[in-house]
């Protein structure tokens, strides 16, 4: 096939097809083009069937969109490929052999709705404290555990001796118990249960290895324990294995991903091909030198560095402003400002921040300006309450031991069958150790349910067995009119349409909302049914359901940029590009936040670096950064350091706006602003140094860290002792009192002993932990002993 269109970087990753390749692809190298292309390469010039390649990425979008540009290219050999996100690949996997683990083959999968329904019921069935041991911190833990491959018995294992961690060893373990009686596996089951089937059935890892003799994943920086698990079992063999990421803009730790399984490639395989992809067809040159000059100040990355033919570009401006709400007003005059000078559309604008709670003052000056603007993330189309009650009878079908599911829907559209009904039917469920659904069947011989409610339970009943009839022939679309229809779901909603539709309630629009969702439902079965996706298997609906069940987890990845501003966290804007960005809120606490500033760990800055980096080279042609020099969040009022990521910015390729003109409380915010930058850095020196430089920022005008915010001038008061944010306001009493030798508990890193101290920051040796250093100003910590 012709590779003319490639750069010679980009030739090299396609062209080496044999043993272990790491493509290092820089923000905006065209790796998607590079991938798209190797695997037409392995088909067209090496001859390789298409039945034996695997591409693993993370969104549907992607993989989407790979399988599109592969299909334009080799045609419908492509579709004898499995070119899938992670989940999906470990659904197929899972549906044909996880009996072989003890599962039934028809599980269906749970949402996170789901699993908090479920928690909840764990939480209350182990007579727990919910606002001691919060659902979804437990959900968290779990998932965390199972990211790194620990059931039940060796999670307990490995916290043994910490309370809450123990509790939550307890409802891990009937979380577990309870999904499997409900033939359920949630999001994490579905990585976790395919490592452990692979890993305990020679026979079934050997079918895969043999079959796929050409792995290829992309965005393998973000990989978990799990992830990285089941690519190594699968690759281990023949290791055609191809990996591309960039280290730079690994982001999730949070969530589980690791750097290291792209750091270490290296060690994992045996003669790596190294290929680094550093040309960047999205930014100008003055963006790109921004963006390397950042990045370089970590120290955990591979070396890259990218350019571009793009040589001119704008400087990018930084600009600070005195609260929130002048910046949100300057950031959207300039946008309003821009558009008008340039006629580029709003959609070409992106507002990103760290947090969401920052929106809300941009949305108020958009507001005011009368300009469209789109949150990236809004309400998910399968979040809506008539899609979930949809899902929940499909689930039903395909499924009757699927408590949740049952429960959510056998009063829906409304059969008489109360509350305390149902828990009557659970505490018999729970006491003969049976579904919910089995109990339903047998209703007639329970004496405690009313007449009324019997009637009610065995339509419902009558009702899902006609449907599991049905399902055996119709297809997905067929079988969801047939919902509708039979249940009279929709019928209720036409006659609250009709009943309201002269009223001026909102409410026969809301409901004639969710008919138009319904069938726009059916529009989606329709298109599942026509789609050439997983030709192999068929297309009910058992695969319509884990279909949409993967869909669902990463909705929101598509959503359309139309004629509207877009506001998005830093994290949902990794993978698009805009050609105006403004990144605002580039302060201390803010970001880097202060959860990252406090654990005193270069780790965690670098992380919080990188996520710096993916919001600069998200800028196409014009760059804007702000800071405010206080900032209301979460119902207090901060007075702010300017973030360290813009000091590591170069001063070639940044042009600083005029700063706001000082008001006399604005004046004192910045003197103590000042004062407490000598005391936060003063880690690297000792104390009378730092006395020294808290005395000169008093006499002096100094414009570091502010940088022409404002000056100091010697007429400033002298602070005294106790006040402001000096040294010796160190000694408050918001400030747990310790010296050296004194023991701490750490909610993370349990309990240790101060072995130094200095103003606010110690270090402490954790029995389980090691040596840490942390600041008590920002660190919730008991002392056990002074």
């Amino acid at each position: 096939m012709n590779l003319d269109g490639l750069n010679p970087a980009q030739r090299q990753a396609v062209e080496r097809t044999e043993g272990p390749v790491l493509i290092l692809a820089g923000a905006g190298s065209g790796k998607t083009k590079v991938l798209t292309t190797r695997i037409s390469y392995l088909v067209e010039d090496k001859n390789i069937n298409p039945s034996n390649i695997l591409a693993i990425t993370f969104t549907n979008k992607a993989a989407n969109e790979m399988r599109e540009r592969v299909e334009s290219i080799i045609g419908e050999e492509s579709r004898d490929m499995w070119i899938s996100t992670f989940h999906s690949c470990c659904v197929r996997i899972l549906r044909k052999d996880i009996n072989k683990i003890g599962y039934n083959r028809s599980f269906v999968i749970y949402d996170s709705t789901d699993q908090l329904t479920l928690i909840k019921e764990c939480i209350k069935a182990l007579d727990l404290n919910d606002k001691k041991f919060e659902p979804r911190a437990l959900i968290a833990e779990i998932s965390s555990a199972k990211d790194k491959l620990m059931d039940p018995k060796e999670y307990a294992r490995y916290v043994s001796g910490d309370f809450w961690l123990d509790t939550v060893a307890q409802v891990f373990a009937l979380y577990q118990e309870r999904l499997m009686r409900n033939g359920a596996l949630d999001f994490d089951d579905l990585i976790f249960k395919t490592v452990e089937l692979l890993k305990s059935n020679e026979d079934v890892l050997n079918f895969y290895r043999a079959r796929f003799r050409y792995i290829m994943v992309d965005e393998y920086q973000d990989t978990s324990k799990a992830q990285y698990e089941l690519v190594k079992l699968l690759a281990m063999g023949h290791q055609n294995i191809c990996v591309v990421g960039d280290d730079d803009q690994s982001i999730y730790g949070w969530r589980g991903a690791d750097i290291r399984n792209i750091l270490e490639f290296e060690k994992d395989y045996n003669k790596v091909f190294v290929v680094k992809l550093e040309q960047n067809y999205r930014s100008t040159q003055v963006i790109l030198d921004t963006a390397n000059h950042l990045i370089a100040n970590n120290i955990e990355r591979k070396k890259k560095r990218l350019w571009s033919d793009k040589k001119d570009g704008e400087l990018v401006k930084v600009k600070c402003l005195r609260n929130e709400v002048e910046e949100a007003n300057y950031v959207v005059n300039e946008i309003y400002e821009n558009a008008s000078r340039t006629n580029r559309p709003y959609s070409d604008y992106a507002v990103l921040y760290r947090a969401n709670a920052q929106a809300r003052a941009i949305e108020d000056a958009l507001n005011r300006f009368q300009i469209p603007y789109n949150i990236y993330g809004g309400t998910k189309f399968y979040e809506r309450k008539e899609i979930k009650d949809l899902l929940a009878y499909i689930r039903v079908i395909v499924n009757p031991q699927d408590d949740i599911s049952v429960k959510r829907i056998i009063n829906i559209p409304r059969r008489g069958i109360g509350l305390k009904t149902i828990e009557k039917l659970e505490d018999r469920a729970s006491m003969m150790k049976e579904s919910l659904y089995s109990v339903l069947l047998d209703v007639d011989n329970n004496s405690d349910i009313s007449t009324k409610a019997k009637k009610g339970i065995n339509e419902f009943v009558d009702l899902i067995g006609i449907f599991r009839s049905l399902a055996e022939s119709y297809s997905p679309s067929k079988m969801v009119e047939k919902i509708l229809e039979m249940t009279g779901y929709t019928l209720e909603l036409e006659e609250i349409v009709k009943k309201n539709e002269k009223m001026e309630n909102g409410k026969a629009q809301e409901a004639q909302d969710r008919i138009d969702n319904l069938m726009e439902f059916i529009s989606i079965a329709i298109e599942y049914e026509q789609s050439d996706v997983f030709m192999e298997e068929a297309k009910n609906l058992q695969n319509f359901l884990a279909n949409i069940s993967l869909a669902s987890d990463t909705e929101g990845e598509e959503e359309e940029f139309v004629e509207k501003v877009s506001l998005m966290t830093l994290h949902s804007s990794k993978g698009l590009e805009f050609p105006v960005v403004f990144m605002i809120g580039m302060e201390e606490k803010i970001f880097p936040i202060a959860r990252a500033i406090s654990t005193m760990e270069e780790s965690s800055i670098e992380e919080e670096r990188r996520l710096c980096y993916v919001g600069i080279t998200r800028a196409m042609r014009e760059l804007y950064m702000t800071q405010a020099a206080s900032r209301t969040l979460y119902g207090k009022t901060n007075v702010n350091l300017k973030s360290r990521f813009l000091k590591e910015l170069p001063e070639e390729t940044v042009k600083e706006l005029d700063p706001p003109k000082a008001s006399p409380s604005y004046a004192g915010a910045d003197y103590s602003l000042l004062q407490n930058y000598a005391d936060k850095y003063k880690k690297t020196m000792n104390i009378d140094r730092a006395k020294q430089i808290g005395a000169r920022i008093k006499s002096s005008k100094i414009q570091e860290p502010l940088d022409r915010v404002r000056d100091i001038t010697k007429d400033e008061p002298e602070i005294k002792k106790g006040e402001g944010s000096g040294y010796d306001s160190y000694d408050s009493e918001s400030i747990p009192k310790v010296k050296k030798g004194s023991v701490i508990n750490h909610p993370r890193f349990g309990e240790g002993a101060v072995i130094s101290k200095a103003g606010a920051e110690v270090v402490v040796a954790f029995n389980k932990k090691g040596i840490k250093k942390l600041n008590l100003e920002y660190t919730n910590v008991e002392v056990i002993k002074y």
